[in-house]
């Protein structure tokens, strides 16, 4: 059941992926502050049905379910996409770009005017350090998975979009984690002991607690609303707590209830294993994920993190809920033993 009709200075949102772990937090969150909420999802969320979010199913890919979802409303937030270390190039394109095409294409055609795309950091990184870069920083001439490469031609689609009649912004935000995660902290924690530091452990990482990625695509939109000069742009949005990646690593175990990481490998070692991995799966044609892979390796050595002053000075963010806090709350989820379930039970309504 729909919620009530929007006041004037609320909108009807569409948001892509609604099911997700961002999608659902970005949801629950314009539900609460007296929008009305539509979500696009392939499967529904029961904690988003609670709360009155008309929730439609269907495929980022397929052109007329988008159309569908797009009719009638004001906005759309799209957090849509295929993530992964692995697969074939063909996985990740229909979702990530033929995907975002669509939505671009439904709003002109339905006459939405804004649009914010969650975009990722991983659309720059070219398997170097990225210590401190702002949003100055080039695409990479070379991608070394099919993810970044297909997330770049979206955040490219999306920023070429913006025009006099639909106003575009991405985001980059970098680790989403917290409570109702279903990506990094399991992976993490269900490698519990089988996990090697890859470097000396001295390369800093930008995360970003769910609450705080959720309210920036809230800023984004209505900025975007407000102030049209910021279409087209792209922004960093993350905790601006740069912290050594394995010290973060070490603190979700703990949060698990979970021991630190005690053994390590080199760069070169990693890279080494990634490169046998991945032809051991291509050449025996497996399904699943190698535990290495190149693109893995070059983000488990490196540094990622970011100057987000572009994105503090026009969107207004601010991260409200440091790490500490964020850990403290990830702690209390995994303790009631939650970890696998819908985390719109008891997770969303929060955010």
């Amino acid at each position: 059941m729909m919620a009530a009709a929007p006041t004037d200075t609320n909108r009807r949102v569409l948001v892509t992926g609604g099911s997700g772990f961002l999608g659902r937090a970005i949801a629950a969150r314009l539900v609460a502050r007296g929008d009305v909420v539509r979500t696009l999802a392939r499967r529904q969320a029961p904690g988003l049905e609670r709360l009155g979010v008309e929730q439609r199913q269907g495929d980022i890919a397929d052109a007329a379910a988008v159309e569908r979802a797009c009719t009638g409303m004001d906005a759309v937030i799209h957090t849509a996409a295929k993530a992964g270390v692995w697969g074939p190039y063909e996985a990740y394109y229909g979702p990530n770009v033929q995907g975002t095409q669509n939505v671009i294409a439904a709003c002109r055609r339905q006459q939405v005017p804004l649009l914010v795309h969650t975009s990722s950091p991983a659309v720059i990184f070219d398997g170097t350090d990225m210590a401190g870069v702002d949003e100055s920083a080039p695409y990479p001439d070379r991608f070394h998975a099919p993810y970044p490469e297909t997330k770049a031609l979206a955040e490219k689609a999306v920023r070429a979009a913006a025009g006099p009649h639909l106003r575009t912004v991405c985001l980059r935000p970098h680790l989403i984690w917290g409570p109702g995660d279903p990506h990094l902290a399991p992976r993490i924690l269900a490698r519990t002991g089988r996990l090697r530091r890859v470097g000396d452990g001295a390369n800093r990482v930008d995360t970003i607690f769910i609450d705080n990625a959720a309210e920036a695509h809230l800023l984004a939109l209505d900025r975007l609303a407000e102030r049209p000069e910021i279409s087209g742009r792209v922004y960093f949005v993350s905790q601006d707590e740069p912290i050594p990646l394995w010290e973060m690593i070490d603190r979700i175990l703990a949060a698990g209830g979970k021991p630190p990481v005690t053994k390590s490998i080199s760069p070169k070692a990693a890279i080494r294993a990634g490169v046998l991995c991945e032809w051991l799966f291509r050449t025996l044609h497996l399904s699943a994920e190698p535990p290495m892979t190149r693109f893995v390796a070059a983000e488990l050595a490196t540094s990622h993190w970011f100057n987000i002053s572009a994105a503090r000075r026009d969107l207004g963010y601010a991260p409200k809920v440091t790490i500490d806090e964020g850990l403290e709350r990830l702690a209390a989820w995994l303790r009631r033993g939650v970890l696998g379930q819908d985390p719109s039970d008891g997770s969303v309504g929060s955010v």
